[in-house]
This record gives structure tokens, sequence and C-alpha cells, in this order.
């Protein structure tokens, strides 16, 4: 219902204290009070004097006995907002029932005779010219929302939004004309798509490009929507969208040339034709992917940017990752404290399938996360390209709901339908879009509903499953045809003009193609691993002088004092100054905050994110603190001296896949800044999976994709049941290969402080990859795993750590115990300060791949009589390192027995119960210190 129209103008004298009476019963005992009645008074509220209002005609007529018919009509006219979507003229193909009942006079009891006596100022705030009464007011109602646009915004709450919305459509503000040179551009556009996809269709017979057709107008809305945003000052625009259409989207809205479109068809490397203007960047990797996956970025004359984000085949799981490249371009990090966002700078197109729409969840994960702190970007653009069918699946098949838009409703979204056969009313949404994010900063949803020519791709046959609707499809014209047909009867363009356009466009495809051949003649691509990636990471210098971390911790511990720590967390806080003063030693969570202190105090900003990483899912980091009296925030890490960037640390929805996927966008879009992704337990990765996999693993074989992500996974068999212990490490190394991520398991606060900037100082570099790190849990607080300051100060990173209480008598060792993370401190444990276990040492490996090979050999060869190399993991042995690690192992020179040590093959990552995980942990580390 809408909330901009009172009807309480239309009474006055008697007729309106009536109505008071009634609202003053509908308070007491709203039973007794008409129905209709009570809806308009939980509606609008309290009746209301005309002289506060200003409804002098509605009275006149109301003051005559009408008071029924005005009600009514009132009714009436919500109605039609709110349900003429329903009858709307939104389906090309005219093979969806058009619902009218909601919106005829009839259903309300009345006649034309009785609206005609409702004065129109009852039903429309703004009336405009040529509306007399009430029956051209619900006429005009009828043609704006049952027209080739049809509009859902009751879910919006706002009262201020509503009325903003309601109050554009009514106005008339999107029924603007076009220009006639506006129009011959639209023409000249679609003639492009359509000829584009024609040329490729008929040169390249049945090779899969995912053809727009059938929803060619998609190119027009983009380009709308760029040309628009560029008005309000957004000169960088993030596009992000699946397979269908995207061909032409990369052509006419990124510039992509059709030399290198072509190319990528005709097998011949398509940079050999890179625009020599700088003005399309484009990266590729080693193995490649297909054209349809691609990305690129196009840089206007004037300074804007627009970019296509590379896609793999999970279609929905790049709206976040562009999201996240959205709010890393609008925020200037440069600065200490946190960074500071403008909305303005950039803007997320995000074109969705209508069954992915409905269907994937991590668009509902965008939506969820769209208005939070941490994640907004002012509002994005979501349309969906829609089919009205999934790969074969018809609508009824693919969803619950009316729409596939429906979810966005949940979360007050408006949404606008259009026909993608009227590129004129595409053009009218598009500027909706635009002046409605800029006013209220949200998402919008643009359905954009049309059809699809052929079937899921070129190859396939359509007729087999979807007989109905490619009856209709084969006898109906394109977009481009009827929007010439338009364009003629307007007198706009001849016949003979859409003749030649339509000669003209592919004659140029012929001509770009025949280049293509010619230049590109036994050019083959290059499919080898760039030295760079083949050399691992350089040695890097991750020292900090002494001075420099003793002034920054205790500036981490100067408090304002109108600031109040909970006493409790000021007392565990306030030891952190003991290490510096030779008393104790610093645990994960304070060398982890200094590695942040030191990193952006050297230019690199730090955003971490995930479930409550303020604190730490563990209570162990206390990055952001809250006042105990007045719940007041302070991030100390904002008040060290000599920081040159920005630090956030955000804590997240409930959401894996979506929030890691914005941190991998946002680290690629600024690849100075340190993005970490923290799961709360390690298997929450399991809920990200296809971005670990599609994404983040292979970017740069596959686009050229560089990222410096890290991820945090807590991980360790502790007693705590299945699904908390393990990080499903064995997932991480089994997609390890060509040195496309570190995986590390560490046993020491210091190695983490020197891994962390050591990531940081590869920042922006060729050298530069992800890091995955199954990080601890116990071990947060184990003395063992703990520093001092010194190694802080004067060490590094070791991918290998001989564990200094074992092996100091060469010639007895026979034993080799190679142990990550916890394993390694509960056999360290165990063996205490070595006595009685003389014959092993134990080696503690922090980094499982790249694997520290040439390390292991030198350590190996210190030991003349080691008979056994024993690998001791806590996971089963179809899990964990075990597999990765015993090739390895074997290559290493010598003979030697290569020996497992750890559970059996298990479906379960752990025990249930503490009582058994003991037994079975027991079992394990002695059999690792055994002789």
């Amino acid at each position: 219902m809408s909330n901009n129209v009172s009807p309480w103008a239309a009474f006055s004298g008697p007729n309106l204290g009536y109505v008071m009476d009634m609202y003053d019963l509908y308070l007491t005992s709203p039973e007794e009070v008409d129905a209709e009645l009570v809806a308009l008074f939980e509606q609008y509220g309290a009746p209301v004097a005309p002289a506060a209002q200003g409804g002098s005609e509605v009275a006149a007529v109301a003051s005559s006995g009408n008071i029924t018919t005005i009600l009514t009509a009132v009714k009436y006219a919500d109605a039609i907002r709110n349900f003429g979507h329903l009858a709307a003229d939104i389906y090309p193909l005219h093979n969806q029932a058009r619902d009218t009942k909601r919106i005829e006079a009839a259903t309300y009891g009345l006649t034309d005779q009785d609206l005609i006596e409702v004065p129109a100022s009852a039903l429309i705030k703004e009336v405009p010219a040529g509306v007399r009464n009430g029956l051209d007011a619900i006429n005009y109602l009828k043609e704006i929302y049952t027209g080739k646009i049809a509009f859902e915004y009751n879910q919006v709450v706002g009262q201020e939004e509503k009325e903003w919305i309601q109050s554009k459509i009514e106005s008339g503000s999107l029924n603007g004309a076009l220009t006639a040179d506006e129009k011959k551009a639209v023409l000249n556009m679609l003639n492009n798509v359509e000829g584009f996809e024609q040329f490729m269709h008929k040169t390249f017979v049945g090779v899969k490009r995912f053809s727009i057709e059938g929803v060619d107008s998609l190119v027009v809305l983009i380009d709308e929507l760029i040309k628009r945003f560029e008005t309000k000052g957004t000169n960088d625009v993030q596009i992000g969208m699946a397979h269908r259409g995207r061909l032409n989207v990369l052509t006419h809205n990124v510039h992509k040339p059709y030399k290198m479109m072509l190319a990528d068809f005709a097998h011949v490397p398509s940079d050999l034709f890179v625009p020599e203007d700088g003005s399309l960047v484009v990266t590729k990797g080693w193995s490649g992917d297909a054209k349809y996956h691609l990305g690129a970025t196009y840089k206007a004359d004037n300074g804007s940017r627009v970019s296509l984000a590379y896609n793999p085949s999970h279609l929905e799981v790049v709206s976040p990752v562009v999201n996240g490249a959205t709010r890393a371009v609008q925020e200037d990090t440069s600065k200490p404290g946190l960074p500071v966002q403008d909305t303005s700078k950039s803007v997320s197109i995000l074109v969705h399938g209508d069954a992915a729409f409905a269907g994937q969840g991590v668009v509902t994960e965008g939506f969820n996360y769209a208005g939070t702190k941490g994640f907004t970007t002012g509002g994005s653009v979501h349309i969906i390209a829609n089919n009205m069918i999934g790969f074969t699946t018809e609508r009824y098949d693919s969803r619950s709901t009316v729409y596939s838009s429906d979810s966005a409703k949940g979360y007050e979204i408006p949404v606008l339908h259009v026909n993608a056969d009227a590129p004129e009313a595409v053009i009218q949404v598009a500027r909706f879009a635009v002046e409605y994010r800029a006013k209220f900063g949200k998402d919008i949803v643009v359905d954009l509903i049309g059809y699809r020519r052929y079937g899921h791709n070129e190859m396939d046959e359509p007729m087999i499953t979807n007989p109905e609707m490619y009856n209709i499809v084969h006898n109906h014209d394109t977009v481009r045809a009827l929007y010439g047909k338009q364009l003629v009867s307007e007198g706009v363009v001849t016949d003979s003009d859409v003749q030649q356009l339509q000669a003209d466009i592919k004659a140029t495809l012929q001509a770009e193609l025949d280049v293509v051949k010619s230049a590109g003649q036994g050019a083959e691509p290059d499919h080898s691993v760039p030295q760079v990636v083949l050399d691992g990471f350089p040695e890097v210098d991750t020292s900090v002088e002494k001075e420099r971390l003793t002034k920054m911790n205790a500036e981490l511990l100067q408090f304002p004092e109108d600031f109040n720590v909970f006493k409790k967390l000021g007392k565990i806080l306030n030891r952190r100054q003991d290490p510096f003063e030779g008393k104790g030693k610093i645990d994960w969570g304070h060398a982890e905050t200094l590695a942040f202190g030191t990193i952006i105090q050297d230019g690199h900003p730090v955003r971490i994110s995930g479930q409550d990483v303020q604190r730490g899912t563990f209570a162990h980091r206390h990055l952001v603190l809250h006042d105990e009296k007045n719940g007041n925030e302070l991030t100390m890490l904002h008040h060290i001296s000599g920081a040159k960037a920005s630090f956030d640390a955000i804590n997240s929805p409930l959401s894996e896949g979506s929030i890691l996927s914005y941190e991998f966008g946002y680290n690629i879009q600024n690849p100075n800044a340190l993005a970490i992704w923290e799961a709360q337990y390690g298997d929450f990765a399991n809920m990200a999976q296809v971005i670990f996999d599609n994404f983040i693993s292979a970017s740069r074989s596959k686009w050229g994709v560089k990222s410096g992500l890290v991820m945090l996974l807590p991980h360790a068999a502790e007693g705590q049941g299945s699904e908390h212990t393990s990080a499903r490490l064995e997932r991480f190394l089994q997609l390890a290969a060509e040195n496309n991520w570190t995986v590390a398991n560490l046993s020491s606060a210091a190695n983490y402080f020197h891994l962390l900037r050591r990531q940081a100082a590869m920042l922006n570099t060729e050298a530069i990859r992800p890091l995955v790190l199954v990080s601890p849990k116990s071990l947060l607080r184990n003395q063992i795993v703990a520093a001092d300051v010194d190694e802080l100060a004067n060490g590094k990173f070791e991918t290998v750590i001989e564990h200094p209480v074992t092996g100091k008598d060469a010639k007895k060792v026979e034993k080799l115990v190679f142990a990550s993370g916890k394993m390694a401190i509960d056999i360290a444990e165990k063996v205490g300060e070595g006595e009685g276990y003389e014959h092993l040492h134990l080696v503690r490996v922090e980094q499982l791949y790249p694997f520290p090979s040439e390390k292991i050999q030198a350590i190996i060869e210190k030991y003349p009589n080691v008979k056994t190399l024993a690998w001791a993991q806590e996971e089963p042995k179809n899990m964990g390192s075990w597999s990765f690690a015993d090739p390895y192992l074997r290559e290493l020179e010598g003979d030697h027995e290569i020996r497992y040590v750890g559970r059996g093959e298990h479906s379960s990552p752990a025990e249930g119960d503490p009582d058994s995980f003991k037994v079975a942990q027991t079992k394990v580390i002695e059999d690792a210190v055994s002789k």
C-alpha cells in the first residue's frame, strides 16, 4: 500500500467528525470498526483536518456524502501500485498470463461514473497535466504501472525512500522521450550487438559463445548506466557477469576490439591485437581459459574506467569479487586510521541469470552484507539477464516464486521489471537506477525479461526440452528488427538505413577477420610458466629494530584516559609489556598485532575480516576494544606513530563464500593492501570451496590475475569433535602446483610475525601469491610457541624449524620426525628437555608448499646414522599432509625408511569426544617418539 497520498484530505465537517470518531473507537476496539477503515488507519494513521493538508476540492466532494466511494477509490489506486506488475507488458514472447483481476474497477464495486466524481488529487499527489478526475487518474496509473516497465517497491520500509520512488514513477519522469539522435544510437548499438552474434554464428558454426540474443538490450542498459554514472562523478565501473552475453558486453561496453574477439575464435593469440594506445588492459595466464570467462579493463580518454571481471563457470561467485574490487577503488588507504570511503568513485554492475539469481545462495549473501559498514559499496545495480529458463529448466522447476528476483524483496530492495524488446524503456530504467543509487546508496534490481534465441549453448537443441517456448521464439522478430520497424514508422530512419546498418557491421567484421587470419598466421600461444613464478619467493629481510618494536608496543598500551577498558581484559593486555622487560614471551595474538603495526608503518594498508576477527574467535586478538561503560570502540593500531597506511578490522556477517570472494576482489584491485580473511573455524572454508577452487588457486595461471590474499583457517585436533578440528588441509595441498600459493602450518609466533611481514613485503610484485595458513587454537597461548622479542627483531621466516632440544648428539639420532603445527608441539611437549629421546630429532615443517626439500635434505645430511624418516600428523591418514609429503620424502637422497605416524584412514576428520581423542592422540605421540 502507498503512503504517499493520504485520503484524509477528502473529509471535512460531519464526515471528518465521523472518521475521527471511528479512529477513537479503532484505538480501543478495532474489531468494531469497518475493515476498510481499519486498513486505512493502519496505513495512514490518525485523520487530520483538511486545513492541515489543503484538500478543499476533495473535501467538497466528500461532504456530499461520497465517503465510501473515495475510500474505495484510494484502495483501488493503491492496488494498481501494488499489483500492476502482474498485469504489465513485460514478457516479449507474451507467453505468461497477465493477472488484471486486482486492478479492475469491478473488483472494487466501482463504475466509471463513480471514479469521475472522485477528484484526481485524492489518488495522485502530483496530478499530471490532462488528468482531470479520478477516472483519468486510475487510467493514468494503469498506463504507468502496466506498461513495458513493472515496479515492485511496496517492500521498501523507509517512508522517504518509498515516496521518492512513487513520485519518480508517477510524475512521468520515466517516460521522457529520446531524441532522434539518441534513438539512432540505440538502433546502431542493437545492430552491432545482433550483427556480431550472427556473424559469429555463421562463421564459427557450433562454437560455444553463449549468445546474448533475446536479451540484446543488456548492452544498451549497461551503456546507459555507464554514461549516467559518469554524470554523477563516478569514473570507475566494475562489471561482473556469467557467460551469457559476455562476449558482446566485452566488445561493446568494455570496448575489446573486434580483432581480439575474432582472434579468440580463430585460434590466433589475441594479444597480437591489443590496442597500442593502452586503452585496453588485459592479462593472461599460461594455462588460459575459455573465451567467455575472460575479462578486460577499458580506459577512456576522459579518465574513466570500465572493467569486466574474469569469471569461471560458477556463475554468481563473481558478484562479491566485483563488490570487493569496487570497495577497494572507493577507499583511500594511504593514511593512518580507518580507510576513507567515497562511494561515488566506483560502482558495481552485477549481471545475473534468472535461474542463478533465484537458486544461488551467494546472491542473498550479497544483499545481506550490502548495508554493513565493512562491506557496503553504496549500492550495486543488479541486472537479471532473464531468459525465463535455466539450463533446460522451465521456471516452475527452477524456483518457488513468481519472479526470479523475489529474494531481493526480503532486503527492501526495489525491483524494476522491464521488457527486453523495449529498448527505450530499458534506457529509462537505467536512468532511474542511477538516480536511486545516488539518492539512497542502496542496491537496486533490474529484471531484464527476454528469452534465449538458441539453446544453453550453440550446440544445444532447445526444441527437445522446451518446444512450447521455442515454437514462439522461432517466429519472433529480434529486438533490432522490432526497433528498426518502430523508428521507420516514426520517420526517424528509413528501411534502406536499417538495411545499410546490417550490411556495414557484416562488412566490418569480415574485414577484421581477414586481418586477424593474415596477421596471426603461424602464431602460437605461449603456455610456459613465467620464470618469476617458478623462482618462488625471494629471500626477504623481515627484521625490525628492537627499539621500533618497543616504542610501538608501549603506544599500543597507552589507552586514552577517558576510555574505560574492560578491567579483566586490561590486565591481560598490560601483560604485553612484560616481554619487553625480560619477564615473559610474546604470544600469537601479540606477535600478530606487532606485525600489523610494522606493516602499516611500512606503507601497506591492512584489512582483516571474518566472523569475530576484532576480538578473535578464541579471545586472543583484541584489535578493537570496547569501552565497558558506553560501548565506544577504540583501535589502538590507529594511534601508533609512524603509520603510513590504514588499518581496518571488520567483523563480517555469517557468510563464508561471499566474504572470502569480496576480500579476493578487494586484494586484486588494491594489490598494495594486505587483505586477510579469517574463518571462524577452519572447516568454515567448506562453505567457500568454490572461491578457493575457481579463483584463488588458479587465477594467475588462467587469467594472469595476481593475488596476495591471506587466509587464516584455525585447525588442530583437540577433542572438540570432527567439524571444528580440520581446515581440510589436504584440499589446499591437492590444489598446490606451479607455485600458485603458500600453504603453511606454523608452530612459532615469531614465524607468524615474519611470515606476515614477508607476505606484505612481496605485495604488488611479480612474485606475490596467496597465503593459506592453517592457524592454531590452543597454541595461541602455548609458551613453546611464544617468542622472545629478539626473535621478532632479528629473525626471519623459517620454512623448517629444528626443535632446539633434540638432535644435540648427531651420531645418536636414528629417527627424524617431521611434523607441523600442533602435532609438532604435542611431540615437543612429550620429549620435554630431550632426556631419554637422544635417538630422535624433531623437525617442525612450517611451510608445506612449496615443500622445503632442500632444507630438509640439508638436515638429513647432518645426521649420518638416520634410518627412518617419520611423518607425523594428527589428521587421519587419508587427510592432512601425509599423502602430499610422501613423494617429496621419497625423492630425498639417502636410503631411508619412509614411515607414516598417525591415525588410520577415516571418513570423519576426528574423534567425536575428548576421551576418545586423548586415547588416539596419545597413541600417535608415543608412536612418533618411539625407537
